[in-house]
This record gives C-alpha cells, sequence and structure tokens, in this order.
C-alpha cells in the first residue's frame, strides 16, 4: 500500500471532516420547530411606575432529540401593541416529544398597563389577544427562535371594577 504525504493525508482528513459536518447538519434541518404558548400569568411584586407579571409558558418539543436551553428571552405584544419583555438565566432540557412548562418574569411599563386598562375598559373582555416572540438560549445550534400568537383569559378579579 503506497504512502500518503502530508498534503494528500491533510486534503483527505479535511474532506472527512466536512462531510461529516455537513451531514449532522442535514439531520438537524429537518427538525420541527418548537411550540411555545403562554398558559398563565401571575402577578409579581413591581418596582416604582412598572409592573411585574410571571408569564407561564408551555414548550411543546415535536422532536425526537431533547432541547437543553440555558437562557430565555421573550417579548409579548398584547392587542397589536408592545406589552411586556423579559429574560432568565433558568436552564433546563424539553424532552424528546416531550413537553416543559417555564416560568419567567416579565416587566410592562406604565404606559402598557395604562394602555391596556384603558382598552379593557372600552371592551369590558377578560379575554385578550397576544403575540408571543422569543428565543431559547444555549442550545447546539446557538439558539431557537419561536413565535406563537392565542388569547389569554384574565382572572376576573382583574378585569371586574
Amino acid at each position: 500500500m503506497p504512502m500518503m504525504n502530508r498534503r494528500q493525508c491533510t486534503r483527505w482528513l479535511t474532506l472527512g471532516a466536512t462531510a461529516l459536518a455537513l451531514s449532522g447538519c442535514a439531520s438537524l434541518m429537518g427538525r420541527e420547530p418548537v411550540r411555545v404558548n403562554v398558559v398563565g400569568v401571575e402577578p409579581l411584586r413591581g418596582e416604582g411606575l412598572e409592573a411585574r407579571l410571571a408569564l407561564k409558558l408551555r414548550v411543546v418539543n415535536p422532536n425526537d432529540v431533547a432541547l437543553g436551553y440555558d437562557g430565555l428571552s421573550v417579548e409579548l405584544d398584547v392587542r397589536g401593541q408592545p406589552f411586556a419583555s423579559g429574560v432568565s438565566n433558568e436552564r433546563g432540557e424539553v424532552p424528546r416529544f416531550g413537553e416543559a412548562v417555564i416560568t419567567l418574569p416579565v416587566s410592562v411599563s406604565a404606559l402598557s398597563l395604562v394602555r391596556q386598562a384603558l382598552g379593557m375598559a372600552r371592551g369590558g373582555n377578560q379575554r385578550i389577544d397576544y403575540v408571543l416572540r422569543g428565543r431559547l438560549a444555549g442550545t447546539v445550534l446557538g439558539g431557537v427562535s419561536f413565535r406563537s400568537s392565542g388569547e389569554i383569559e384574565l382572572p376576573a378579579e382583574w378585569v371586574s371594577p
């Protein structure tokens, strides 16, 4: 068997590593997007002119590989207007073909609260539509972004005068 020189050996190693990397990326390309929905909102102690809420998110992983995360960021729009945002350095894992509930503290500005209170006074509805955008950080690919929309039913004591 003939000996390879250093250049040929390097070339074959580079080609092999590239082929392995591309096959790994190809297997990740077929991943289904995670689904994230708001499943609860609870008041937290605020400071000054800001309100704080505990936003409960259900993360559904429809893939056959567990989704590890190390941090989370979200922005929440309510009735088409920016409402709350927050970050968390929480770590965890959403199991393969599984789900997890993550609680995330978010901040709401006084202006957003007033705008939404006026809208609710006019509408008198306990159900409000939302759009949630965010990112689960720290995965193999550097993060998984998500976007979802739906309705939240507010507790009656929040809406009643």
